[in-house]
């Protein structure tokens, strides 16, 4: 059985994670050594190469599909690409997805930044 979970969807989820995520690593709340940003960054990076490889195979789930002529393949057509397409479609949730690791790319940068200060203001106490 499916439930649609409007705005409470897992991904709409997801952003509101990464909002809070960079939102305290503007203000100076966490910090990441260059090695765990490092790896974080390239989890990241892979992550959105793999979404960007897929343009082109998602273009085809955003035309309605050749189902033939019946009426079942009538009604089944607009569905078929509004599952893709709308609000809460699986291409919509996915650039949506793909924004949010560009905001947790800038978040784990000031991260590591926070980070980068921490230890120099710790070296300048003890020199």
């Amino acid at each position: 059985m499916y439930i649609d979970e409007g705005a409470g969807a897992p991904l709409d989820a997801i952003g509101k994670s990464i909002d809070a995520f960079a939102g305290a690593a503007a203000a100076g709340q966490f910090a990441v050594n260059r090695t765990g940003g490092d790896a974080l960054l390239a989890a990241i990076k892979k992550m959105k190469d793999w979404i960007d490889d897929k343009q082109t195979d998602l273009g085809v789930l955003e035309q309605e599909p050749m189902l033939g002529a019946s009426n079942a393949a009538q009604v089944m057509k607009p569905f078929v690409q509004q599952v893709a397409t709308d609000a809460q479609g699986f291409i919509t949730q996915l650039r949506a997805f793909r924004v949010s690791l560009e905001q947790a790319e800038v978040a784990i940068g000031q991260a590591m930044a926070n980070y980068r200060e921490a230890d120099e203001e710790s070296t300048r106490k003890f020199a």
